[in-house]
């Protein structure tokens, strides 16, 4: 297989992403075809769809090796789990699938047509592999049950950012932000109140510390 595009979002690095696509409904994302696949035919009828499926490739965990069991973040890294019964990025094919509504399609561009989605948990420059549209007759199951994941405590936070930094964001990524934080950035098993953590958001440092439930951002720098 080949990347036939790659995403554009405000992620850097991997610390921070949502664990889920659509959990941060605020962040936007283009994607941006390879030269050989920008044939807008290759997307006829995609703009009837509110929401598609995409497959990439965890291009920064590839490993050569694989473990028949990982260790879940959000049951604290110290319980371990079939690789298959998570989402980990440490699998034998380093596939990853997500679900994103499909803002619009912008078909006339330099890099030909463009998908803009939101709700993406991809970091910037992930190999796409495919694109499907989601159908919501059978890709929605209301009767679905969530294994481990629903013993996962809610681990929303309070943030508090002050107008000093907040005004170093751009207003129309402000509320996405707050959204990234709120879904706790942090590894589970880490909650140490005097450390200091560090996000790379839309070519932002966004320096924070979280003690009892409330994240406060302490500063905010370009990076």
């Amino acid at each position: 297989m080949k990347p036939i595009a790659h995403i554009r979002s405000d992620f850097s690095t991997k610390f921070g992403i949502p664990r889920q696509s659509g959990l941060v409904a605020e962040l936007k994302g283009k994607i941006i075809f390879e030269p050989e696949f920008r044939n807008p035919e290759a997307l006829r009828g995609l703009d009837h769809f509110s929401h598609i499926w995409v497959i990439w490739e965890f291009s920064a965990s590839k490993r050569d090796k694989w473990s028949p069991t990982v260790r879940p973040p959000r049951l604290g890294g110290n319980i371990r789990m079939g690789v298959f019964a998570t989402r980990s990025p440490f699998r034998p094919n380093p596939i990853g699938l997500s679900s994103v509504r499909l803002e619009k399609i912008e078909w006339q561009t330099d890099a030909g047509p463009v998908l803009h989605v939101t709700g993406a948990d991809l970091m910037d420059g992930t190999p796409i592999l495919d694109i499907k549209p989601y159908i919501a007759y059978s890709d929605c199951h209301m009767d679905a049950t969530g294994g481990f994941t629903s013993n996962v405590a809610n681990s929303r936070l309070e943030v508090m950012i002050p107008s000093e930094w907040l005004q170093m964001v751009s207003p129309a990524k402000q509320q996405a932000l707050r959204e990234v934080l709120a879904n706790d950035p942090r590894p589970s098993y880490q909650d140490d109140s005097n450390r200091i953590y560090g996000l790379a958001f839309a070519g932002l440092n966004v320096r924070f510390t979280v003690s009892d439930k409330v994240l406060t951002v302490v500063e905010v720098v370009e990076l």
